[in-house]
């Protein structure tokens, strides 16, 4: 993978309402590959909290991102615990990630669930663009020389620079090690209403109706009878 720090990143995303659609849909498929919740890489929560939905990624291992949507717009943060610029090795966060984040966004620097036990943030990179902004933000960084992927950004942000539905089949059937539709994750990536056979296609045990709660959180549209 070539080098990518969460500048690149932010040259990358896409807007904030196509973000937020494909981690909405990217939670579904996961919701319908695993039902059970903990084994998941990717959830979206629309009522985490009044008036913010959160977008999440975490792979087991201690590595993870949230992003917050709310009407100010996105804050995205990422934590990859064997990173360079860990805080854990550099006695807090590394200069720079969180000292530019505006203040619309600064309550998502202190969250406590973006904090370990002792209120420290646990980011190595952090990206943010507010409402009407013409474009994603990043602070003022020194990177480490000669260090691949300082700040994790290329591995933890890999799917949401690659909005095509063939990246996340790559990624489902590495990860769960099992065959995956591609039409089957066409259809939720266009947000088009779940049925029954395309939850069939993807996971033959399980009942659309099974999913009538993740599909609450993740504010999908679902077809009518």
């Amino acid at each position: 993978m070539e080098l990518m720090i969460a500048h690149d990143v932010a040259r990358l995303l896409p807007e904030v309402p196509v973000l937020r659609d494909l981690c909405r849909s990217m939670a579904v498929l996961e919701a319908i590959l695993s039902p059970e919740w903990s084994s998941r890489y990717h959830s979206f929560d629309a009522s985490w909290s009044p008036g913010e939905e959160m977008a999440s990624m975490r792979n087991g291992s201690g590595d993870e991102y949230s992003i917050v949507f709310s009407a100010v717009g996105a804050y995205i943060r990422g934590f990859d615990h064997e990173a360079v610029m860990s805080p854990y090795g550099n006695d807090g966060p590394w200069p720079g990630v969180l000292d530019s984040v505006p203040e619309v966004f600064r309550h998502c620097v202190q969250e406590p669930a973006f904090c370990d036990e002792d209120g420290m943030p646990m980011v190595t990179a952090c990206l943010w663009r507010e409402t009407g902004d013409e474009r994603w933000r990043v602070g003022e960084i020194d990177y480490p020389d000669g260090v691949s992927d300082p700040d994790g950004a290329a591995y933890l942000f890999a799917r949401l620079v690659d909005l095509s539905p063939e990246a996340f089949r790559r990624f489902a059937e590495d990860y769960y090690e099992v065959p995956v539709d591609l039409d089957s994750v066409r259809h939720v990536y266009a947000l088009r209403p779940l049925t029954q056979a395309v939850v069939t296609e993807l996971n033959a045990d399980l009942a659309v109706q099974d999913l009538a709660d993740d599909l609450a959180e993740c504010r999908y549209p679902s077809a009518d009878g």
